[in-house]
């Protein structure tokens, strides 16, 4: 075999090897450093069956057993975040101590999650019946996880599917499969064989997880586009569906807020991991008074901000991801060079071949260019001029996405009152980014269907049973 031994899948308890390989490449130059399984379609037969038949035992574990071997598994996360974030850095491109915050991030979110419980409730007890409705698992999750929180978002997945009693195959983006495929091997000592599987492949791989008649749900995070395709797949035979897909999240800054205070919080909350967050600011609304002032607070910060390879001191931003991706963007930088928007650059990027983009802030655009209506997925932030708060919502609104937003202003009442005018599942008032394990998620419009997080999210791995018994 060609492949990596370090490198296996996890199916059935035991690392497998495969026929043909991925390559993965390192977004920091280019270049390929290493290769993955690329998954066969018998083997993810094999992948399915194993689950299947684990998953006859694993329903039946009392939960507390369940919820200690998922709390085991990120005490396992923290305990090796050092070791893996190198590895992380070199696949996904993000500086070293952020890969290892992630790592060490999803540890803890599954010691949150394996205090969860799923609720029993009781609708009536007499002397002469007894209804309850239980939640059940569903059986076997497809859960394919996205390139830019490949940790994390995967665990967001893995943690309450099999607190819930589900097991699971997972799949990692073929991107981003190195790290994923570690923790499947250093996880395996924990779970009985077949209930958490891991399985990495090519572009063809993911058609054939959500198409194939052996899973009961398939939880998604990814574009809206894939998402689609992803839903076409999964309804022929009906399975339940979590998709946690784009966004072009708007921010709200008021003339009341404090520029010292607020600058960097706003910067950080549009450009960090290279603005390669589903739910960064990709809009930036700000009052008319204080515009100036702003834009060029966040280009002094855009300036200051070390843009490089993940790996080297002092480095802030990483490259774009992929060259999929990296091409995405400087396409939309060309349209708008091409209808002359104006464009601040911060500091100069790398030129060795990686998939490196100066941090760019685009001054007051139309509201119909390219770069306000399209999501980006990179360093390109527009900024726009508002003076009417009934407008600059209407505007923040007009968008086929709704997953988050963010309001900045002093006066906390009047931001709840523009936060629940905005039309997305989160908000965010004078901050940004903020997310918790016990808080449901999710989007609105084409931002995605279902939840993730909270009992909400837990419950999505689960379906509903009233039990009625006569008395």
């Amino acid at each position: 075999m060609t492949v990596n031994d370090d490198y296996a899948m996890t199916i059935d308890g035991k690392a497998v090897l495969s026929e043909k390989v991925i390559k993965v490449i390192n977004p920091a130059n280019g270049k390929i450093f290493a290769e993955a399984p690329d998954c066969s379609a018998e083997q993810l037969d094999e992948a399915v069956t194993a689950a299947q038949s684990a998953f006859r035992n694993w329903r039946d574990t009392p939960i507390k057993e369940r919820q200690a071997m998922v709390r085991k598994a990120g005490d396992l996360l923290i305990e090796h975040a050092a070791e893996l974030s190198r590895l992380f850095t070199r696949e996904q491109g993000r500086p070293v101590d952020a890969a290892a915050m992630e790592i060490q991030g999803a540890g803890t979110w599954m010691h949150a999650v394996a205090e969860m419980t799923p609720p029993v409730h009781v609708s009536a007890d007499t002397e002469t019946e007894f209804v309850e409705t239980r939640y059940v698992p569903l059986g076997v999750i497809c859960a394919i996880a996205p390139w830019n929180f490949p940790v994390n978002l995967a665990m967001w997945k893995v943690a309450p599917a099999l607190v819930a009693g589900n097991t699971m195959v997972l799949k990692p983006s073929p991107f981003t499969p190195l790290c994923t495929l570690k923790i499947g091997q250093l996880l395996n000592g924990i779970f009985p064989p077949g209930v958490f599987n891991v399985i990495s492949g090519g572009d063809d791989l993911g058609p054939m997880m959500t198409s194939h008649p052996g899973f009961a749900k398939i939880s998604f995070t990814g574009s809206t586009a894939t998402g689609k395709r992803v839903m076409e797949s999964a309804s022929k035979g009906l399975k339940r569906l979590t998709l946690e897909l784009g966004g072009n999240d708007a921010a709200i800054v008021m003339p009341d807020v404090d520029l010292d205070e607020v600058a960097a919080k706003i910067f950080f909350g549009a450009f960090f991991n290279t603005s390669q967050i589903c739910v960064a600011t990709k809009r930036l609304y700000v009052h008319e008074i204080i515009y100036d002032d702003l834009r060029d607070r966040l280009a002094a910060i855009a300036e200051a901000t070390k843009v490089g390879d993940g790996t080297e001191q002092g480095t802030v931003l990483g490259p774009i991801q992929n060259q999929r991706q990296y091409e995405r963007v400087l396409d939309l930088m060309k349209d708008a060079r091409d209808t002359e928007l104006t464009m601040i650059q911060g500091s100069a990027v790398p030129k060795n071949g990686g998939y490196f983009i100066p941090i760019t802030i685009v001054d007051n655009p139309p509201e119909d260019s390219r770069v306000v209506q399209e999501e980006a997925f990179g360093p390109i932030l527009p900024m726009l001029k508002f003076s009417d708060i009934d407008d600059v919502i209407e505007r923040a609104n007009n968008s086929d996405y709704g997953l988050a937003g963010a309001i900045w202003s002093k006066d906390t009442d009047k931001a709840m009152e523009i936060a629940r005018r905005i039309e997305t599942g989160t908000v965010w008032i004078n901050q940004n980014l903020m997310l918790r394990p016990d808080t449901a998620f999710g989007g609105h419009k084409q931002s995605g269907f279902g939840v993730e997080n909270g009992m909400d999210g837990l419950l999505e791995y689960m379906a509903p049973q009233a039990v009625y018994l006569a008395r």
